[in-house]
Protein backbone atom coordinates (compact mmCIF):
# COMPACT_ATOMS: atom_id res chain seq x y z
CA UNK A 1 0.00 0.00 0.00
CA UNK A 2 2.80 2.41 0.94
CA UNK A 3 4.60 1.62 -2.33
CA UNK A 4 1.53 2.49 -4.40
CA UNK A 5 1.02 5.85 -2.71
CA UNK A 6 4.69 6.81 -2.84
CA UNK A 7 4.65 6.06 -6.58
CA UNK A 8 1.52 8.18 -6.95
CA UNK A 9 3.30 10.95 -5.04
CA UNK A 10 6.29 10.60 -7.37
CA UNK A 11 4.06 10.99 -10.44
CA UNK A 12 2.38 14.07 -8.97
CA UNK A 13 5.76 15.61 -8.13
CA UNK A 14 7.11 15.06 -11.65
CA UNK A 15 4.06 15.57 -13.90
CA UNK A 16 2.54 18.22 -11.60
CA UNK A 17 -1.06 18.44 -12.90
CA UNK A 18 -1.87 20.34 -9.71
CA UNK A 19 0.23 23.24 -11.05
CA UNK A 20 -1.56 23.55 -14.41
CA UNK A 21 -3.24 27.00 -14.43
CA UNK A 22 -6.32 25.64 -16.22
CA UNK A 23 -6.77 22.99 -13.50
CA UNK A 24 -6.10 25.23 -10.52
CA UNK A 25 -9.67 24.99 -9.20
CA UNK A 26 -9.74 21.19 -9.42
CA UNK A 27 -6.50 20.93 -7.44
CA UNK A 28 -7.26 23.50 -4.76
CA UNK A 29 -7.31 20.51 -2.40
CA UNK A 30 -3.79 19.86 -0.95
CA UNK A 31 -3.30 16.67 -2.92
CA UNK A 32 0.47 16.27 -2.45
CA UNK A 33 0.41 16.48 1.38
CA UNK A 34 -2.63 14.18 1.44
CA UNK A 35 -1.01 11.47 -0.70
CA UNK A 36 2.21 11.74 1.31
CA UNK A 37 0.27 11.49 4.57
CA UNK A 38 -1.54 8.33 3.41
CA UNK A 39 1.79 6.82 2.32
CA UNK A 40 3.30 7.62 5.72
CA UNK A 41 0.39 6.06 7.62
CA UNK A 42 0.62 2.94 5.43
CA UNK A 43 4.34 2.69 6.19
CA UNK A 44 3.86 3.18 9.94
CA UNK A 45 1.56 0.16 10.18
CA UNK A 46 3.78 -2.02 7.96
CA UNK A 47 6.47 -4.43 9.13
CA UNK A 48 10.18 -4.60 8.34
CA UNK A 49 11.15 -1.01 9.12
CA UNK A 50 14.83 -0.24 9.71
CA UNK A 51 16.73 3.04 10.18
CA UNK A 52 20.20 1.52 10.49
CA UNK A 53 21.57 2.94 7.22
CA UNK A 54 23.77 6.03 7.80
CA UNK A 55 21.70 8.24 5.48
CA UNK A 56 18.73 8.24 7.87
CA UNK A 57 20.42 9.91 10.86
CA UNK A 58 22.46 12.17 8.57
CA UNK A 59 19.38 13.57 6.86
CA UNK A 60 17.45 13.87 10.13
CA UNK A 61 20.25 15.81 11.82
CA UNK A 62 20.69 17.93 8.67
CA UNK A 63 17.05 19.01 9.04
CA UNK A 64 17.77 20.04 12.63
CA UNK A 65 20.84 22.03 11.47
CA UNK A 66 18.74 23.79 8.83
CA UNK A 67 16.37 24.85 11.59
CA UNK A 68 19.18 25.87 13.95
CA UNK A 69 20.83 27.93 11.22
CA UNK A 70 17.76 30.18 11.24
CA UNK A 71 17.69 30.40 15.04
CA UNK A 72 21.40 31.24 15.32
CA UNK A 73 20.98 34.01 12.76
CA UNK A 74 18.23 35.68 14.71
CA UNK A 75 14.93 34.32 13.41
CA UNK A 76 13.31 31.71 15.64
CA UNK A 77 10.25 31.58 13.36
CA UNK A 78 12.52 30.38 10.58
CA UNK A 79 12.83 27.04 12.36
CA UNK A 80 9.18 26.26 11.66
CA UNK A 81 9.60 27.48 8.08
CA UNK A 82 12.47 25.04 7.48
CA UNK A 83 10.52 22.22 9.11
CA UNK A 84 7.62 22.89 6.73
CA UNK A 85 9.91 23.17 3.69
CA UNK A 86 12.37 20.34 4.26
CA UNK A 87 10.40 18.08 6.60
CA UNK A 88 8.27 16.57 3.79
CA UNK A 89 11.45 15.82 1.83
CA UNK A 90 12.81 13.84 4.78
CA UNK A 91 9.53 11.89 4.93
CA UNK A 92 9.60 11.18 1.17
CA UNK A 93 13.19 9.96 1.46
CA UNK A 94 12.26 7.66 4.34
CA UNK A 95 9.27 6.18 2.51
CA UNK A 96 10.85 5.73 -0.92
CA UNK A 97 14.00 4.17 0.52
CA UNK A 98 11.91 1.60 2.40
CA UNK A 99 9.63 0.94 -0.57
CA UNK A 100 12.33 0.07 -3.14
CA UNK A 101 14.34 -2.79 -1.67
CA UNK A 102 13.47 -5.36 -4.35
CA UNK A 103 14.76 -5.42 -7.93
CA UNK A 104 11.19 -5.34 -9.22
CA UNK A 105 10.30 -2.24 -7.23
CA UNK A 106 13.55 -0.48 -8.16
CA UNK A 107 12.80 -1.20 -11.82
CA UNK A 108 9.21 0.01 -11.48
CA UNK A 109 10.39 3.22 -9.83
CA UNK A 110 12.91 3.80 -12.61
CA UNK A 111 10.09 3.21 -15.08
CA UNK A 112 7.99 5.91 -13.40
CA UNK A 113 10.93 8.32 -13.39
CA UNK A 114 11.76 7.70 -17.05
CA UNK A 115 8.17 7.81 -18.30
CA UNK A 116 7.42 11.04 -16.46
CA UNK A 117 10.63 12.60 -17.76
CA UNK A 118 9.66 11.41 -21.25
CA UNK A 119 6.29 13.16 -20.95
CA UNK A 120 8.06 16.40 -20.04
CA UNK A 121 10.50 15.97 -22.94
CA UNK A 122 7.59 15.53 -25.39
CA UNK A 123 5.99 18.58 -23.80
CA UNK A 124 9.17 20.55 -24.45
CA UNK A 125 9.29 19.46 -28.09
CA UNK A 126 5.70 20.59 -28.57
CA UNK A 127 6.42 23.82 -26.74
CA UNK A 128 9.20 24.65 -29.20
CA UNK A 129 6.96 23.79 -32.16
CA UNK A 130 4.00 25.89 -31.00
CA UNK A 131 5.75 28.50 -28.87
CA UNK A 132 3.61 27.47 -25.90
CA UNK A 133 3.04 24.17 -24.08
CA UNK A 134 -0.20 22.43 -23.15
CA UNK A 135 0.10 23.97 -19.68
CA UNK A 136 -0.09 27.43 -21.21
CA UNK A 137 3.57 28.01 -20.34
CA UNK A 138 5.59 29.88 -23.02
CA UNK A 139 9.26 29.35 -23.79
CA UNK A 140 11.78 30.79 -21.34
CA UNK A 141 13.82 33.63 -22.87
CA UNK A 142 11.87 32.83 -26.06
CA UNK A 143 14.22 29.92 -26.82
CA UNK A 144 14.47 27.52 -23.84
CA UNK A 145 11.83 25.00 -22.80
CA UNK A 146 10.29 25.17 -19.34
CA UNK A 147 7.48 23.45 -17.47
CA UNK A 148 5.40 24.38 -14.42
CA UNK A 149 6.02 24.21 -10.67
CA UNK A 150 9.48 23.07 -9.66
CA UNK A 151 10.42 22.70 -13.35
CA UNK A 152 9.68 26.28 -14.42
CA UNK A 153 13.46 26.77 -14.73
CA UNK A 154 15.01 25.12 -17.83
CA UNK A 155 17.97 24.08 -15.70
CA UNK A 156 15.70 21.97 -13.48
CA UNK A 157 14.17 20.29 -16.51
CA UNK A 158 17.66 19.50 -17.79
CA UNK A 159 18.57 18.10 -14.37
CA UNK A 160 15.60 15.72 -14.47
CA UNK A 161 16.38 14.59 -18.03
CA UNK A 162 20.04 13.93 -17.19
CA UNK A 163 19.10 11.94 -14.09
CA UNK A 164 16.60 9.78 -15.98
CA UNK A 165 18.73 9.19 -19.08
CA UNK A 166 20.71 6.24 -17.59
CA UNK A 167 17.43 4.74 -16.34
CA UNK A 168 15.95 4.81 -19.86
CA UNK A 169 19.04 3.11 -21.26
CA UNK A 170 18.92 0.47 -18.51
CA UNK A 171 15.26 -0.25 -19.23
CA UNK A 172 16.11 -0.62 -22.94
CA UNK A 173 18.41 -3.56 -22.14
CA UNK A 174 15.57 -5.72 -20.83
CA UNK A 175 14.17 -6.59 -24.27
CA UNK A 176 10.83 -8.29 -24.79
CA UNK A 177 7.85 -7.95 -27.16
CA UNK A 178 10.02 -8.79 -30.21
CA UNK A 179 12.33 -5.90 -29.50
CA UNK A 180 9.57 -3.30 -29.32
CA UNK A 181 10.18 -2.61 -25.65
CA UNK A 182 13.85 -1.94 -26.33
CA UNK A 183 12.95 0.32 -29.24
CA UNK A 184 10.48 2.24 -27.05
CA UNK A 185 13.02 2.96 -24.32
CA UNK A 186 15.73 3.91 -26.81
CA UNK A 187 13.27 6.33 -28.44
CA UNK A 188 12.49 7.76 -25.01
CA UNK A 189 16.22 8.14 -24.29
CA UNK A 190 16.57 10.02 -27.60
CA UNK A 191 13.67 12.29 -26.55
CA UNK A 192 15.43 13.00 -23.24
CA UNK A 193 18.66 13.89 -25.08
CA UNK A 194 16.73 16.21 -27.38
CA UNK A 195 14.99 17.66 -24.33
CA UNK A 196 18.37 18.39 -22.75
CA UNK A 197 19.39 20.24 -25.90
CA UNK A 198 16.15 22.24 -25.87
CA UNK A 199 16.68 23.33 -22.24
CA UNK A 200 19.95 24.91 -23.43
CA UNK A 201 21.30 24.33 -19.93
CA UNK A 202 25.07 24.39 -19.80
CA UNK A 203 25.03 22.48 -16.53
CA UNK A 204 22.98 19.72 -18.19
CA UNK A 205 25.34 19.64 -21.19
CA UNK A 206 28.33 19.22 -18.90
CA UNK A 207 26.45 16.52 -16.99
CA UNK A 208 25.89 14.53 -20.20
CA UNK A 209 29.64 14.73 -20.87
CA UNK A 210 30.24 13.42 -17.35
CA UNK A 211 27.78 10.57 -17.98
CA UNK A 212 29.72 9.60 -21.10
CA UNK A 213 33.04 9.83 -19.25
CA UNK A 214 31.89 7.74 -16.28
CA UNK A 215 30.36 5.09 -18.54
CA UNK A 216 33.55 4.84 -20.61
CA UNK A 217 35.65 4.81 -17.43
CA UNK A 218 33.75 1.77 -16.18
CA UNK A 219 34.19 0.03 -19.53
CA UNK A 220 37.57 1.18 -20.87
CA UNK A 221 39.48 2.98 -18.11
CA UNK A 222 40.31 6.52 -17.09
CA UNK A 223 42.35 7.48 -20.19
CA UNK A 224 39.59 6.64 -22.65
CA UNK A 225 37.09 8.36 -20.35
CA UNK A 226 39.09 11.60 -20.31
CA UNK A 227 39.61 11.57 -24.08
CA UNK A 228 36.01 10.77 -25.06
CA UNK A 229 34.55 13.05 -22.39
CA UNK A 230 36.66 15.95 -23.67
CA UNK A 231 35.68 15.18 -27.27
CA UNK A 232 32.03 15.20 -26.23
CA UNK A 233 32.40 18.66 -24.63
CA UNK A 234 34.09 19.98 -27.78
CA UNK A 235 31.30 18.54 -29.93
CA UNK A 236 28.63 20.18 -27.75
CA UNK A 237 30.44 23.52 -27.92
CA UNK A 238 30.21 23.30 -31.71
CA UNK A 239 26.41 23.12 -31.49
CA UNK A 240 24.32 26.33 -31.62
CA UNK A 241 23.80 26.57 -27.86
CA UNK A 242 24.91 28.45 -24.76
CA UNK A 243 27.87 26.07 -24.53
CA UNK A 244 29.57 28.35 -27.05
CA UNK A 245 29.59 31.01 -24.31
CA UNK A 246 31.37 28.72 -21.81
CA UNK A 247 34.30 30.92 -20.85
CA UNK A 248 35.59 32.22 -17.54
CA UNK A 249 35.51 35.78 -18.90
CA UNK A 250 31.91 35.49 -20.13
CA UNK A 251 29.63 37.70 -17.99
CA UNK A 252 27.34 34.92 -16.77
CA UNK A 253 30.21 32.56 -16.00
CA UNK A 254 32.17 35.22 -14.13
CA UNK A 255 29.05 36.14 -12.18
CA UNK A 256 28.82 32.53 -11.01
CA UNK A 257 32.45 32.47 -9.96
CA UNK A 258 31.93 35.71 -8.07
CA UNK A 259 28.89 34.12 -6.35
CA UNK A 260 31.03 31.13 -5.36
CA UNK A 261 33.58 33.51 -3.86
CA UNK A 262 30.90 35.39 -1.96
CA UNK A 263 29.58 32.09 -0.64
CA UNK A 264 33.00 31.16 0.68
CA UNK A 265 33.23 34.59 2.30
CA UNK A 266 29.88 33.97 4.00
CA UNK A 267 31.26 30.70 5.32
CA UNK A 268 34.38 32.45 6.61
CA UNK A 269 32.22 34.91 8.53
CA UNK A 270 29.79 32.26 9.85
CA UNK A 271 31.77 29.00 9.90
CA UNK A 272 29.65 26.95 12.32
CA UNK A 273 25.99 27.32 11.25
CA UNK A 274 26.39 29.55 8.19
CA UNK A 275 24.28 32.58 7.34
CA UNK A 276 21.04 30.61 7.62
CA UNK A 277 19.11 28.39 5.21
CA UNK A 278 17.63 30.43 2.38
CA UNK A 279 19.60 33.56 3.29
CA UNK A 280 22.24 33.45 0.55
CA UNK A 281 20.32 35.79 -1.77
CA UNK A 282 19.57 38.08 1.15
CA UNK A 283 23.29 38.84 1.24
CA UNK A 284 24.28 38.38 -2.40
CA UNK A 285 21.91 39.32 -5.25
CA UNK A 286 22.92 36.26 -7.27
CA UNK A 287 22.33 32.75 -5.90
CA UNK A 288 25.35 30.52 -5.32
CA UNK A 289 25.02 28.55 -8.59
CA UNK A 290 26.79 25.70 -6.82
CA UNK A 291 25.00 23.22 -4.57
CA UNK A 292 28.11 22.57 -2.47
CA UNK A 293 28.89 26.26 -1.92
CA UNK A 294 25.23 26.95 -1.11
CA UNK A 295 25.10 24.39 1.72
CA UNK A 296 28.48 25.52 3.04
CA UNK A 297 27.46 29.19 3.10
CA UNK A 298 23.97 28.69 4.53
CA UNK A 299 24.53 25.89 7.09
CA UNK A 300 28.24 26.21 7.90
CA UNK A 301 30.70 23.38 8.35
CA UNK A 302 28.29 21.30 10.46
CA UNK A 303 25.51 21.27 7.87
CA UNK A 304 27.97 20.89 5.01
CA UNK A 305 29.60 17.84 6.58
CA UNK A 306 26.23 16.16 7.12
CA UNK A 307 25.06 16.90 3.57
CA UNK A 308 28.37 16.01 1.93
CA UNK A 309 28.64 12.69 3.78
CA UNK A 310 24.99 11.93 2.97
CA UNK A 311 25.72 12.43 -0.74
CA UNK A 312 28.95 10.43 -0.69
CA UNK A 313 27.33 7.36 0.86
CA UNK A 314 25.17 6.98 -2.24
CA UNK A 315 28.27 6.80 -4.43
CA UNK A 316 29.97 4.40 -2.02
CA UNK A 317 27.02 2.03 -2.16
CA UNK A 318 27.01 1.80 -5.95
CA UNK A 319 30.79 1.40 -6.05
CA UNK A 320 30.61 -1.32 -3.36
CA UNK A 321 28.58 -3.50 -5.72
CA UNK A 322 30.75 -2.69 -8.74
CA UNK A 323 33.93 -3.58 -6.81
CA UNK A 324 32.50 -6.66 -5.14
CA UNK A 325 33.83 -10.04 -6.29
CA UNK A 326 31.24 -12.72 -5.56
CA UNK A 327 31.82 -16.43 -5.80
CA UNK A 328 32.41 -17.56 -9.42
CA UNK A 329 29.13 -19.47 -9.43
CA UNK A 330 27.26 -16.32 -8.34
CA UNK A 331 29.13 -13.97 -10.70
CA UNK A 332 27.80 -15.81 -13.74
CA UNK A 333 24.16 -15.67 -12.67
CA UNK A 334 21.64 -13.30 -14.30
CA UNK A 335 20.73 -12.03 -10.82
CA UNK A 336 24.25 -10.71 -10.15
CA UNK A 337 24.53 -9.24 -13.64
CA UNK A 338 21.26 -7.39 -13.02
CA UNK A 339 22.60 -6.11 -9.70
CA UNK A 340 25.71 -4.74 -11.38
CA UNK A 341 23.63 -3.14 -14.12
CA UNK A 342 21.49 -1.41 -11.50
CA UNK A 343 24.63 -0.24 -9.70
CA UNK A 344 26.02 1.23 -12.93
CA UNK A 345 22.70 2.91 -13.74
CA UNK A 346 22.42 4.52 -10.31
CA UNK A 347 26.09 5.55 -10.35
CA UNK A 348 25.56 7.29 -13.70
CA UNK A 349 22.34 8.95 -12.49
CA UNK A 350 24.14 10.33 -9.43
CA UNK A 351 27.19 11.41 -11.42
CA UNK A 352 25.04 13.26 -13.93
CA UNK A 353 22.92 14.90 -11.25
CA UNK A 354 25.82 16.19 -9.17
CA UNK A 355 27.84 17.26 -12.21
CA UNK A 356 24.95 19.56 -13.10
CA UNK A 357 24.33 20.48 -9.45
CA UNK A 358 27.93 21.73 -9.20
CA UNK A 359 26.83 24.62 -11.42
CA UNK A 360 23.34 25.04 -9.97
CA UNK A 361 21.90 25.83 -6.53
CA UNK A 362 19.96 22.60 -6.06
CA UNK A 363 21.03 21.50 -2.58
CA UNK A 364 17.50 21.18 -1.20
CA UNK A 365 15.43 20.17 -4.26
CA UNK A 366 13.34 17.03 -3.94
CA UNK A 367 14.90 15.36 -7.01
CA UNK A 368 18.17 14.93 -5.15
CA UNK A 369 16.50 13.13 -2.26
CA UNK A 370 14.31 10.98 -4.50
CA UNK A 371 17.42 9.74 -6.29
CA UNK A 372 19.41 9.10 -3.11
CA UNK A 373 16.42 7.31 -1.57
CA UNK A 374 16.27 5.01 -4.60
CA UNK A 375 19.98 4.27 -4.20
CA UNK A 376 19.59 3.46 -0.52
CA UNK A 377 16.50 1.31 -1.07
CA UNK A 378 18.25 -0.65 -3.81
CA UNK A 379 21.42 -1.19 -1.75
CA UNK A 380 19.46 -2.24 1.33
CA UNK A 381 17.83 -4.94 -0.77
CA UNK A 382 21.12 -5.84 -2.46
CA UNK A 383 22.65 -6.61 0.96
CA UNK A 384 19.75 -8.94 1.67
CA UNK A 385 20.24 -10.65 -1.68
CA UNK A 386 24.06 -10.70 -1.40
CA UNK A 387 25.00 -10.76 2.33
CA UNK A 388 28.72 -10.49 1.55
CA UNK A 389 28.29 -6.86 0.47
CA UNK A 390 29.68 -4.39 3.05
CA UNK A 391 27.46 -2.83 5.66
CA UNK A 392 28.05 0.90 6.08
CA UNK A 393 28.04 2.36 9.58
CA UNK A 394 28.72 5.91 10.66
CA UNK A 395 30.63 4.72 13.71
CA UNK A 396 33.34 3.32 11.44
CA UNK A 397 33.80 6.60 9.56
CA UNK A 398 33.75 9.21 12.32
CA UNK A 399 37.28 10.38 11.51
CA UNK A 400 37.57 9.69 7.79
CA UNK A 401 34.43 11.46 6.58
CA UNK A 402 34.95 14.80 8.40
CA UNK A 403 38.52 14.93 7.05
CA UNK A 404 37.30 14.31 3.50
CA UNK A 405 34.59 16.96 3.92
CA UNK A 406 37.12 19.53 5.14
CA UNK A 407 39.43 18.61 2.25
CA UNK A 408 36.55 19.22 -0.18
CA UNK A 409 36.06 22.71 1.29
CA UNK A 410 39.76 23.39 0.72
CA UNK A 411 39.30 22.12 -2.82
CA UNK A 412 36.45 24.58 -3.40
CA UNK A 413 38.68 27.43 -2.23
CA UNK A 414 41.45 26.37 -4.61
CA UNK A 415 39.05 26.03 -7.57
CA UNK A 416 37.53 29.46 -6.98
CA UNK A 417 40.92 31.14 -6.57
CA UNK A 418 42.26 29.59 -9.77
CA UNK A 419 39.15 30.56 -11.74
CA UNK A 420 39.33 34.14 -10.46
CA UNK A 421 43.02 34.35 -11.39
CA UNK A 422 42.43 33.00 -14.89
CA UNK A 423 39.46 35.33 -15.32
Amino acid sequence: MSFFFIQLYLILVLIRPQDYPQWADEFSFPILPTVLGIALLSWLVSAGKSLSAPQYPLLGVFLVVLMLSKLVNGWAGGMLEQLQLFGPIVVVFLLLAHATSTVRRVTLTMTVFALCAGVLAVYGIEQVRNGIGWTGQPLSQETRIQYVGIFNDPNDLGLLFVMCLPMAFYLSTRGGFMGLRRLFWLALAAALLWGIFLTNSRGAFVAVAVLVAVFVWRRRGIIWAAVLGSCFVVAMMALPSRMQELDVDEESAFGRIDAWYEGLQMFSGHPIFGVGAGNFTEINPLTAHNSFVLVLAETGIIGYMLWFIFVCYGFRMTMAVLHHNPEPADAATPAWKTERSLATTLLLAQAGFFAAAFFLSRSYVILLYLLTALVLGWYTGARERWPALPRFELSRDLIRWPLIAVASVAGLYVIVKLLMLTG
